[in-house]
């Protein structure tokens, strides 16, 4: 682990306790890494469900191997200088264990932060795990990243509204206060929509709460989430997706219409290698 990483480690840590707001979005590669770190954004996530796509794979747990995501996450660090948080799903384990391992392989795959999912379709029932396991299993992600010799940043998230819960809201501010104490240093809740109920668990919580943006019906501003108490903004696979979503278009127009109208659009050769000529240091791990 350089010194760099270190560095890294201890900006990300302090942009949750720094007052206002940021956007962290989510890249899946190196290249949407270096375009998203060049717009200015101070931190980036990966999307599982982006490397998934970009794979050929589906967004089903099981697709996507620890050691295929954790490829792509070493790219995508290494791609860019500013902090960078893995999408590391369930922790790709159930117990406790796994998921400590899994954070110090998140570390050296060059990250400073890792996410954390409570429910595992693989799991017993199907379904979330026990409020008693899901806190054993970030504090036990939690003494791993404290274990390490650079600050690492450990995002818990409670998948309630995901996964149907009977009261989500409750549920969900439960685990999150649990997920708080066991030492997460910031709590998200995906699946929240409306200012009311981010407001709400902003207020019950009391720490550092994600809100994930670009998903259907999430229309709320940068802004207007600052204004609800919001620490930080991701927005998941939705760029990933809506890049799926221009290949789609343009291959419909071709096909039906044998025009290339969305060439328009694109980003000149040229300009895209003197962008990319910037840093050549990303390579297969």
């Amino acid at each position: 682990m350089s010194r760099a990483q270190e560095d890294a480690g201890r900006v990300f840590k302090d942009l949750h306790s720094a007052d206002g707001i940021f956007v962290m979005p989510n890249a899946w590669n190196a290249g949407s890494a270096r375009m998203l770190e060049a717009a200015g954004f101070r931190a980036l996530g990966t999307t599982s469900a982006g490397i998934s796509f970009c794979l050929g794979l589906p967004d089903y747990e099981g697709a996507l191997t620890r050691e295929a995501a954790l490829e792509e996450s070493r790219r995508i660090a290494r791609a860019v200088r500013i902090p960078v948080s893995a999408d590391a799903e369930n922790g790709y384990g159930h117990a406790p264990e796994e998921v400590a391992e899994t954070i110090r392989r998140v570390a050296d795959a060059g990250a400073v932060g890792a996410s954390i999912e409570d429910y595992s379709a693989a799991y017993g029932t199907g379904d979330l795990y026990d409020r008693v396991l899901s806190a054993e299993r970030i504090e036990a992600a939690v003494a791993a990243a404290e274990a390490l010799p650079l600050p690492f940043t450990v995002t818990a998230r409670a998948e309630c509204y995901l996964v149907g819960h009977p009261a989500p809201f409750e549920e969900s501010v439960a685990r999150a206060l649990s997920y708080r104490d066991a030492g997460a240093d910031c709590l998200y809740v995906p699946g929240l929509a409306d200012p009311e109920t981010i407001g709400r668990l902003v207020k019950e919580v009391d720490a550092p709460i994600n809100v994930v943006m670009g998903l259907a019906g999430g229309l709320l501003s940068v802004n207007q989430l600052e204004d609800l108490g919001v620490k930080r903004v991701s927005v998941g696979g939705s760029l990933a997706r809506a890049t799926f979503g221009l290949i789609r278009r343009a291959a419909e127009e071709i096909r039906d219409r044998g025009t290339f109208t969305y060439a328009e659009g694109q980003v000149p050769d040229a300009e895209l290698c003197r962008f990319f000529a910037g840093r050549q240091d990303v390579s297969t791990p």
